[in-house]
This record gives C-alpha cells, structure tokens and sequence, in this order.
C-alpha cells in the first residue's frame, strides 16, 4: 500500500500535470475539429516523447548513482 502512494506522489509533480494538461487540451481541440488531427498527434507525440525521455533518463541516473554507491 505505501508503495502505490508513493508512486501516486511521484506522479503529481509540474511536469506531468503539464504533459497531462496539453494532452488533454489538444486531444479536445481535436475532437472539436478546431485544429486538424494531424497537428495534435504531432504536439503530443512530441510532449509524450520528452516526458518519457526525462522519466527515462532519471530513471537510469538513480540506478547509475545507486550501482557507484555499491562499489565504495
């Protein structure tokens, strides 16, 4: 139990609300059909892109820090 809510806590930092927010807002204007499905796909592969690149990246920093810690 204690590990979901620290995932749930993980979660809300600004930039997944952001990614989250610009996900939501043009997957509207796209189904609104004010702006075309080809620009919204282009945006939020590209936010998605970057927000799982850094999730990544931090990701493998920790595991690089913690393996460094191992051998002092």
């Amino acid at each position: 139990m204690n590990k979901l809510i620290e995932k749930l806590t993980d979660l809300i930092n600004v930039k997944t609300i952001v990614t989250f927010a610009v996900t939501a807002i043009f997957s509207t204007l796209a189904l609104r059909e004010e702006i075309p499905t080809e620009t919204v796909m282009a945006i939020v592969v590209m936010v998605l892109g970057f927000y799982f690149g850094t999730q990544f990246e931090k990701n493998n920093n920790n595991k690089e820090d913690d393996n460094h810690g191992d051998n002092n």
